[in-house]
């Protein structure tokens, strides 16, 4: 296995310069993430509980969008090792009008239904009232969230990640700073609790996007084309249909696999406590597997583009499997380190600043440790689903692998055990894991067979 790390000069330098914006840009977001949750957190568990509860739709329009994105990014890529920049404007148009559309549609329904959504979630009135006013105006932040990512999926995938690593970081401070002041009432603004926090985030949404369109106007480098954004043409959204329609599919289904997870834990005995050590292991995992999402972030810009030059297969196979084997190293090392900061202070120190009780953070321990040791498979199905197999067009499959062992092992084995049974703690935990231990050898088969290897911008 060790062999396929052997690459030509220059490889891993190209693997890193693509691979660590997204790395910094996924720190930067995720570390201000734990900021957001601690300022929530002050206010106490229930509040924490309730702002987990409401982002379980918001999760939802977060992975759709990516999923516009990645599906976008599987076109992208490849036009990019051809040179076709008119076509990648045309896939930009066509993932605009998507992700428009649909996150204003999601974003009315949380606004005049939010309780009604919140109830799917929790039967927890308490946590439903907390969380009204948060769900109804962070909806709508996501229209301007969509079109941004959009943009940054562009520049991502013609090999400029450093924009969506700059442009996050700004909304992020933003965000940051408006819920210290919003959230407590610093600098004479009222104190708004978990509204402010909502607040927040619209405004850094809203900043977020004027500077992505600031920038599209601004750069030379892959300059707009009006006609074929707003006109991309039926060519193009077969294309877009037959190749992103599966990606779309597949984040969308597994946000909504992710959080019948989220929604189990709001209906066991212990809700409240489930749902607050979720909010920051959540944060802490997202953490952790920053260096697995830049690695197979990377994967695909360079997997399409060796397609898209029109590399043989055996080429691409081989780069392929050195992306894999990376992927799975850097998740053994990630793990590793998880397990040794947990005694030494996630339990004394990290557990004790966000104020967790006593249950809370006993559920808190028994997911970090579940999170750890299921890492290395993690970090290789990341790098290989939304890498290496959807990057060679072979995005039906990927779908299937992603979402098939979620749902037919993980969600029904956790509601077995955390409604059914009322199991430990620590049992209900592993069983959400489980889809890990299918995945792994599914998508490994899956990459073996070669047949994941297509050239899908001929049309």
């Amino acid at each position: 296995m060790l062999r396929a790390l052997r690459r030509e000069p220059g490889f891993y330098r190209r693997l890193w310069v693509l691979a660590l914006p997204i790395v910094l840009q996924n720190i930067i977001t995720t570390s201000l993430g734990f900021a957001d949750t601690f300022m929530v957190g002050l206010l106490g568990n229930a509040e924490m509980a309730a702002v987990t509860a409401a982002n379980v739709p918001i999760f939802i329009i977060q992975l759709v969008i990516f999923g516009f994105q990645s599906g976008m990014a599987v076109l992208v890529s490849q036009y990019w090792g051809r040179g076709d920049t008119d076509n990648i404007n045309r896939c930009m148009g066509v993932a605009l009008y998507a992700v428009t559309g649909f996150s204003i549609t999601l974003s009315l329904i949380t606004f005049f239904f939010p309780a009604q959504v919140l109830r799917l979630i929790t039967p927890n009135e308490e946590l439903v009232r907390l969380a009204t006013s948060y769900i109804q105006i962070v909806g709508f932040s996501y229209i301007f969230n969509g079109v941004s990512s959009i943009y940054a999926g562009i520049q991502r995938s013609t090999e400029y990640p450093a924009f969506g690593m700059i442009l996050f970081a700004i909304s992020m401070c933003v965000n940051t700073f408006l819920n210290f002041v919003l959230i407590f009432g610093r600098f004479g603004a009222p104190a708004m609790g978990v509204t402010g926090a909502a607040v927040a985030t619209l405004t850094s949404r809203v900043v977020e996007f004027a500077v992505a369109i600031g920038f599209a106007l601004w750069n030379k480098r892959l300059p707009l084309r009006p006609a074929c954004i707003l006109r991309p043409g039926r060519d193009i959204l077969r294309s877009f249909l037959k190749y992103s329609t599966p990606v779309v599919c597949n984040e969308t289904l597994w946000s909504m696999g992710t959080s019948m997870l989220t929604v189990i834990m709001g209906h066991m005995a212990n809700s409240q406590d489930m749902l607050a050590a979720y909010a920051l292991i959540g944060n802490i995992d997202k953490l952790s597997t920053v260096v697995c999402f830049g690695i197979a972030a990377a994967s695909a810009v360079i997997i399409g583009k060796e397609i898209g030059m029109g590399r043989d297969r055996e080429r691409v196979y081989s780069v392929g499997w050195t992306l894999l084997v990376v992927s799975l190293l850097v998740g053994a090392l990630v793990m590793l380190l998880l397990l040794a900061l947990l005694p030494l202070f996630f339990r004394p120190v990290l557990f004790r600043l966000f104020k967790l009780t006593a249950g809370a953070a006993e559920v808190a321990g028994y997911l970090a440790v579940v999170y750890a040791v299921f890492m290395p498979m993690r970090a290789f199905d990341v790098t290989n689903i939304t890498g290496v197999l959807r990057a060679g067009g072979d995005v039906k499959m990927a779908a299937f692998i992603d979402n098939g062992p979620l749902w037919l092992a993980s969600i029904p084995l956790m509601a077995l055990a955390g409604l059914v049974l009322n199991a430990p703690t620590w049992l209900v935990c592993i069983a959400m894991q489980a889809e890990n231990l299918c995945k792994c050898p599914l998508g490994l088969i899956r990459f073996r067979s070669g047949k994941w290897i297509n050239d899908i911008t001929r049309i």
